[in-house]
């Protein structure tokens, strides 16, 4: 137990691995730790789950798993790298992205060891998340042109079994399997400092209630709601949140525990943190973040106090999915100059990423009658219950705008009038004269304009007329060592003692996000740091001289 040393509470508890953040990646390290024979305290600030409980429970997983071979899929490990290469863009090395693409059949194995369930049941059509029929589905942009011919597609998205979104089971799994393992887990646990001792992180000093004195089950009910509802509804969520906080705050007393192998930050991303955004990425300062509401910065906060180097801290991820249903996609996506910007089969971040970046956030889908009513008819095959606020452009007279020719659906709009007619002259003249698409768009979806009625629907993220949120995670984080998960300095060196992981660290989808990408840089990055820091704490961490600079962004 801790004894009290003046205004501060010292304890002599030591372990060998202490994982900070108890998602996903914390999850993955605390498990891997374990499994190395370590000791582990895991410190989690609320009582788990982070935003990969909140997620799709999809992971990324290709080149030959067996769910792809039951579903009679074809993929290589170099189809995977080669198509992985375009979206990475360099984040990783080559080395490194072959070893996630390599060990990816191996993941779903150990995920399955975890007690999580994968099958084969193939999506047939293109969607942003496949309805309770499927649970291996195209999640990125493996088919779009510029990709499907640098690299074989196959269906790379691997969905935990269960109904609905599944991301509550993908988590509730590893969090079962890490308890079951006998990691220690400490909830209201907020770690403020890293305990340092001639530059090597030793420990972590943390605000907590006693162990077995929390504030009880009530609280813990309270808390979860509440991170629900920043999800769902912002402002009652941050008030709900400030009181669940205030009584964790009044029953706590400050610990410190050691570590013999290391510290593993795991603690999300800075998305909730305004003025990190605004130094970073002012684009999306006022969108919301997407997650319960604790990704707040604090693996900044603790990687700054060991002079850790950061990266990528500008790349964001949002995403406006244009289906489904899948027909929304033969419409176009135009600014408010009339011009379009993107090929409408792009993923969701993909194809916001020019809307956000380059169109001042002002976008719309813009279609015809008969696209309209065949995107109402494939409702009941290619909708679900969690669709149903996308799918309010299609049955809410406030979630689209019609109009008899394009000069007034503009001028209704506020769109050009005069590009929005030479725009669809353009577009239809194309596919009449048998041309390839402008933006690379397949055949399949694309489809004329012809006359009217049309239809159209606001996909920018501040519209009144938008029932679901454009949301947003960061992508950037703490430099670390490629092969180990340690956290780097400026100048490129190793901080011993300290690993990142997760969204708090650079990783395979710190460039760029498609679906389950960055669950699976999770369970890889959480693995490789939690394996490194149990065998470090039974032999000395020999920092290896590189000539990789990390760099703060």
């Amino acid at each position: 137990m801790a004894q009290k040393h003046g205004t501060r509470a010292v304890s002599d508890e030591t372990y060998d691995v202490i994982v900070v953040g108890f998602g996903g990646a914390g999850a993955a390290a605390a498990i891997a730790a374990a499994d190395e024979g370590a000791s582990v305290l895991v410190l989690e600030r609320h009582y788990g789950g982070g935003s990969t409980a909140h997620s799709g429970g999809v992971v990324y997983a290709g080149g030959g798993t067996d769910v792809q071979k039951a579903a009679g899929v074809e993929d290589t490990p170099e189809a995977m790298f080669e198509y992985l290469r375009q979206e990475t863009q360099g984040v990783v090395s080559d080395d490194t992205l072959r070893a996630f693409v390599n060990g990816s059949p191996g993941m779903i194995d150990w995920l399955r060891t975890q007690g999580l369930e994968f099958e084969g049941s193939l999506c047939d059509y293109k969607t942003s998340y496949p309805t309770n029929r499927h649970y291996l589905y195209y999640s990125g942009n493996e088919l779009a042109s510029g990709y499907a011919e640098a690299a074989a597609p196959a269906p790379r998205g691997h969905r935990a079994h269960a109904k609905n979104f599944t991301g509550a089971v993908f988590y509730g799994r590893l969090r079962e399997s890490a308890l079951a393992k006998g990691v220690t887990f400490r909830p209201l646990a907020d770690v403020k400092r890293l305990v340092t001792e001639d530059g090597d992180v030793v420990g972590v000093e943390f605000e907590a209630p006693e162990p077995g004195r929390g504030p009880g089950a009530w609280h813990e009910k309270f808390d979860k709601a509440a991170g629900k509802m920043v999800i769902y509804y912002r402002p009652v969520g941050t008030r709900m949140n400030k009181v669940a906080e205030s009584v964790r705050s009044r029953r706590s007393r400050t610990w410190r525990a050691r570590a013999r192998g290391g510290v593993v930050i795991a603690t999300g991303g800075f998305g909730f943190d305004k003025e990190l955004v605004r130094k970073y990425a002012p684009t999306y300062v006022d969108m919301g973040a997407l997650g319960p509401g604790g990704e707040d910065g604090s693996a900044v906060r603790l990687g700054r106090q060991a002079d850790a180097a950061f990266d990528r801290m500008e790349s964001i991820s949002a995403w406006r999915f244009i289906s489904p249903c899948s027909a929304f996609m033969e419409g176009i996506v135009v600014d408010s100059a009339g011009q379009r910007f993107a090929n409408e089969f792009l993923y969701g971040a993909t194809m916001s990423k020019p809307l956000m970046e380059e169109r001042g956030g002002r976008g719309w889908v813009v279609m015809d009658a008969a696209t309209w009513h065949k995107a109402r008819r494939q409702v009941r095959t290619q909708a679900a219950f969690f669709h149903v606020p996308q799918l309010s452009y299609l049955f809410s007279p406030a979630g689209h705008t019609k109009a008899g020719t394009l000069e007034e659906l503009g001028r209704r709009l506020g769109i050009d009038p005069a590009g929005l007619i030479r725009t669809a002259a353009e577009h239809d003249a194309s596919i009449a004269a048998g041309e390839p698409d402008a933006y690379g768009k397949a055949d399949e979806y694309r489809h004329a304009l012809g006359h009217g009625p049309f239809y159209a629907y606001d996909i920018s993220p501040d519209s009144s007329r938008m029932f679901y949120p454009m949301a947003f995670i960061t992508l950037g984080g703490i430099v670390v060592n490629e092969e180990t998960g340690q956290a780097r300095r400026k100048d490129g060196s190793d901080i011993r003692g300290l690993y990142a992981a997760g969204r708090s660290a650079v990783g395979i989808c710190s460039n760029s996000y498609v679906s389950g990408l960055s669950l699976a840089d999770a369970v890889f990055s959480g693995r490789r740091a939690g394996e490194h820091a149990a065998r470090s704490a039974r032999s000395p961490i020999t920092a290896k001289p590189s000539s990789s600079q990390g760099k703060e962004s």
